[in-house]
């Protein structure tokens, strides 16, 4: 009997081919061990760099903190005393927009069995997560028992480390690797037939003309500006409605982000197990997390405007909502793949563009929207983020698309990956 939920992927009649992810054409080669094979040791190495690169963003604010106060208190006792009683909040930055997420990208384009991307591309940004987790109050400790200078050491040594490891280890292909398997080889390079493009031009307009491309960047924006709402103006009104500040308990602060860490690897996991045992499609799969991962922390980030006065729901409501998101690093996140593996990184460069916006233009709109800092002008704010995110999801449901598109191959035909 055919799952209902199964039955989701064959709305709009594309689906139905895209239930078998591999080619039907080409002969199925046995999926490579996962044991020490290049693949997963590629994932393992971009877990370490995203942790490092996030850490390093981490630290920055934690240490800034004494580094500000050593100075102040050098420069000026008078200022010292005047500012004896404010509390500094640590600010950790949550950007994306820099070369690493879409160099990533594509390299998983040429790494990346299709049956496969949920998990690889989960574990490497999963790094992300768990060096804020880490990094946050490690920092801390480190700045309240030495010195803020040796948190810049200690991360910069691990740094270096990886950065020596990953030109060692890591290839832009499998065809240039060294020391790969040549059964894994094959295994990557038949599962990705097809489907990469070895045009020298990039075309830019099918590529901007495409309407599963624009759902991945209307569900990009839509969960950012509920990620920003949650992790930027939600401690805000704990601490201004609440009179209670999550930034101050470094625990509560790395809650969060271990709750994302954990869900994203669990559900890349997932995500992979439905396609490859059972039998779901690619699209069906990017709908449902995307679905779980942007209603989810919308209907919480709505319940937290009605709390009342108590913050330890607030910070499990918070703690849910951020947890329930990483859901979506195995729907609209990685969709860009499915639809053009050979252009990832352009895509995602795109998608993440317009996604920075809500960091920019959300605080902005709350602030203008709270100017009594009432609860009811926050359920306000709330219920705006809530409803952006709904649309998000819906939009992305209905455009978006789990197969390579005609304009991302050579000889113009979709593959049903």
């Amino acid at each position: 009997m055919r799952s209902p939920i199964r039955g989701l992927a064959s709305s709009d009649g594309e689906e139905g081919s895209d239930r078998t992810p591999l080619l039907q054409s080409t002969p199925r080669v046995e999926a490579a061990p996962v044991c020490c094979s290049a693949r997963y040791n590629l994932a393992l190495l971009a877990f370490f760099g995203f942790f490092v690169l996030y850490a390093l963003r981490v630290n920055l604010s934690v240490a800034l903190v004494d580094m500000v106060d050593s100075n102040t208190t050098l420069a000026d006792n008078r200022t010292s005393k005047e500012c004896a009683e404010h509390s500094a909040p640590i600010k950790v930055h949550h950007n994306q927009t820099g070369v690493t997420f879409p160099a990533m990208h594509a390299m998983w384009s040429s790494w990346a069995p299709p049956l496969e991307r949920s998990k690889l591309l989960s574990i490497s940004y999963a790094g992300a997560q768990l060096g804020t987790v880490i990094s946050l109050p490690l920092s801390g400790i480190i700045c309240f028992y030495m010195n803020w200078t040796y948190v810049f050491y200690l991360f910069g040594i691990v740094g270096i480390v990886w950065f020596i490891l990953w030109i060692f280890f890591v290839s832009e292909t499998p065809e240039t690797h060294k020391t790969i398997s040549r059964h894994e080889k094959e295994y990557i390079l038949s599962s990705l037939k097809n489907q990469l493009s070895s045009q020298k031009s990039v075309p830019w307009t099918s590529m901007l003309r495409s309407s599963p491309l624009w759902a991945i960047v209307v569900a990009h924006f839509s969960y950012n500006w509920t990620f920003y709402t949650l992790l930027t103006l939600l401690p805000t009104y704990m601490k201004e409605i609440l009179r209670f500040n999550v930034q101050e308990n470094g625990l509560l602060s790395a809650l969060p982000y271990f709750g994302c860490w954990l869900c994203m690897i669990l559900s890349g996991q997932a995500a992979d197990n439905l396609r490859a045992k059972w039998n779901f499609s690619t699209i069906c799969v990017r709908r449902v997390f995307s679905l779980i991962g942007m209603i989810g922390p919308a209907i919480f980030l709505v319940a937290a405007g009605f709390i009342g006065c108590d913050y330890s729901l607030a910070v499990a409501f918070l703690t849910i909502s951020t947890t329930l998101g990483g859901f979506c690093s195995s729907g609209f996140s990685i969709n860009h793949l499915d639809i053009a593996p050979s252009y990832a990184g352009i895509l995602l460069g795109i998608t993440n563009t317009f996604a920075t916006i809500p960091g920019m233009v959300g605080p902005v709109i709350a602030k203008s929207l709270t100017p009594d800092n009432t609860i009811r002008e926050w359920q306000t704010v709330f219920y705006i983020a809530a409803a952006i995110n709904v649309f998000g999801a819906i939009f992305f449901s209905l455009f978006a698309k789990g197969e390579v598109q005609n304009w991302a191959l050579d000889d113009q035909h979709g593959h049903r990956n």
